[in-house]
């Protein structure tokens, strides 16, 4: 979509439209769906932090100031979100394991165990860089940390993808 029609789109939902804030939510749930489960690694505790993330994006859509920065706005909430569903699940003490993704081909569940092996802290920024195509200094806007910073977990990122998937020893 344009990003003229995405405007509006913001425009009509701060006036309350339900039905532009819908069409909004389906826009980019794949692009939540993606960065929820690289956070959080499993459907149903991602599920609850989009379904959180919608929810305060239409109670809250009103102090956006910029309609052109609701992708960033957005993703910043579901990444506060998707954090904060995980620290739930750490007091609840819960020790299940968690589950990948019911329906995957073996591509994608390849790399999903290469994600998995990541830290958090590169494979965040993997996903919003391929997966989401934000640029570095959005990702470092997002995440609140330096531009260098992003370019270092990218590149120690790729490395360790690379370990991971060739077997290559370089030390990062």
């Amino acid at each position: 979509m344009q990003s003229k029609e995405t405007e509006n789109l913001v425009e009509r939902a701060k006036k309350k439209e339900p039905d532009a804030f819908t069409e909004l939510m389906q826009l980019y749930m794949k692009d939540m769906y993606r960065v929820a489960l690289a956070i959080l690694m499993n459907d149903e505790d991602a599920a609850d932090a989009i379904q959180d993330t919608i929810l305060v994006c239409w109670e809250k859509i009103d102090t956006l100031k910029y309609a052109q920065y609701f992708k960033t706005w957005m993703t910043r909430i579901l990444i506060h979100k998707c954090y904060k569903r995980r620290k739930e699940i750490r007091k609840e003490e819960r020790l299940e394991e968690y589950e990948g993704p019911a329906v995957y081909d073996e591509y994608k569940l390849e790399l999903m165990d290469a994600l998995a092996s990541l830290d958090e802290k590169y494979r965040i920024i993997m996903t919003l860089f391929y997966s989401e195509g934000y640029h570095i200094n959005e990702i470092a806007e997002i995440l609140k940390i330096p531009r260098s910073t992003v370019q270092t977990r990218l590149q120690r990122g790729r490395m360790k993808l690379a370990r991971y998937y060739y077997g290559i020893e370089r030390k990062v």
